[in-house]
């Protein structure tokens, strides 16, 4: 995946030479995937250099460095559809795109698997938290604060970004509370429970008197502090400087694929941004490794819901881009929706490849209301 970094000389070619706007916004497209990849591997390698604790910060802080970055751009370049939309598609992304295709890769090779159902319920609950977060500006823009006369427009705007900014608020408290939980008083329960045979490490799971050992791959070595720190700091600006090239076409781009902004944003950026993540959590549904694949897709869309979207609240602040938490009903409705199959299918701990069916069937189903949507 390393190898597309080529295509972000490219793209920042074309746009210095003002070429093609359409080739310009695929180079740039493709390019923020392997920039996403390296931030992450960037933050694997050097969390190995530090405790359990510090690690664990070091991933949940740069896990979604990617996404806010290109938000952030696009938010000041004002393009709030577009960003509200790739939250959407992030979260919805993650949750039935990419644990679907985990759950039908990994069982392709076992019949059925078994996997931490109390994660999966915490993340299912966090994400109905977040849910209830977005969906009270939108209740209050649709039906409480509607302006009487064109001079209290102003005023009802000003109410609902100020709801949006108390309850971003409150969402970033949630997920700091939530990384105490998961990470310091309550981790035996997010733990994947382990044991030492001839050797290695292989990972244990129990459900019932059900009990499978799957090896876990570690990797043979880790980056130097320095190469991980450098890395990771390039690949940081890559992603700012391509998502300046990306935002700069995107509109020329709409216009000429004659789609909407949110399908743009929804579909497309909001895949792009955790493609590197995608891939991850795929291959380690194939090793076998499914709370570890579970952790990746269902525990990056909730960290989009809870933490991305109070960060972008506080840039819209700091920009003078008032960024409100009012969605539109669809956008919503696919949320809520994804989080009660998410919710029916991951409750008893075990899983099948037709069950990924499933999830990746209504991913694309909300993939053609979004097409739609002019």
């Amino acid at each position: 995946m390393y190898f597309l970094v080529l295509f972000a000389p490219v793209a920042l070619v074309l746009e210095v030479t003002h070429s093609d706007p359409i080739l310009t916004f695929v180079f740039a497209t493709i390019a923020l995937i392997p920039f996403a990849k390296l931030i992450g591997d960037s933050t694997e390698h050097l969390a190995t250099h530090y405790g359990t604790s510090t690690a664990s910060l070091l991933n949940v802080t740069f896990g979604n460095a990617a996404e806010i970055i290109i938000s952030i751009v696009a938010l000041s370049a004002g393009l709030v559809t577009l960003v509200k939309a790739s939250i959407i598609g992030s979260i919805i992304g993650n949750l039935l795109l990419i644990f679907g295709l985990s759950l039908f890769v990994g069982g392709l090779r076992q019949k059925e698997q078994f996997f931490n159902k109390e994660n999966t319920g915490y993340q299912a609950s966090m994400l109905f938290l977040a849910i209830i977060g977005l969906a009270i500006p939108t209740m209050l823009a649709i039906n409480l604060l509607r302006p009487t006369t064109e001079g209290s427009l102003a005023e009802v705007q000003r109410n609902i970004q100020l709801v949006s900014d108390v309850l971003a608020s409150v969402l970033l408290g949630v997920y700091i509370a939530s990384i105490m939980f998961t990470f310091v008083t309550h981790k035996h329960l997010f733990a994947i429970p382990s044991m030492e045979m001839e050797g290695e490490k292989r990972q244990k799971t129990t459900n019932g008197d059900n009990k499978i050992y799957k090896e876990i791959d570690r990797p043979d070595f880790s980056w130097s502090k320095k190469k991980c720190i450098l890395l990771l700091g390039a690949s940081v600006i890559g992603v700012v400087l391509v998502s300046e090239v990306l935002v700069s076409t995107i509109e020329v781009a709409i216009k000429d694929f004659g789609v909407s902004e949110i399908f743009v944003g929804a579909i497309i950026v909001g895949v792009v941004g955790n493609a590197a993540e995608h891939s991850s959590a795929i291959m380690f549904a194939r090793k076998g490794q499914l709370d570890l694949s579970i952790g990746i897709a269902a525990g990056s869309g909730t960290q989009i819901a809870i933490f991305v979207v109070p960060i972008l609240v506080i840039a819209g602040i700091l920009l003078n881009k008032p960024f409100s938490l009012v969605f539109t009903v669809y956008e919503l409705a696919v949320v809520f929706l994804s989080a009660i199959i998410l919710n029916l299918i991951a409750h008893d701990g075990k899983s099948n490849w037709f069950e990924g069916i499933m999830l990746t069937s209504v991913y694309f189903m909300i993939a053609v209301g979004f097409f739609f949507i002019k």
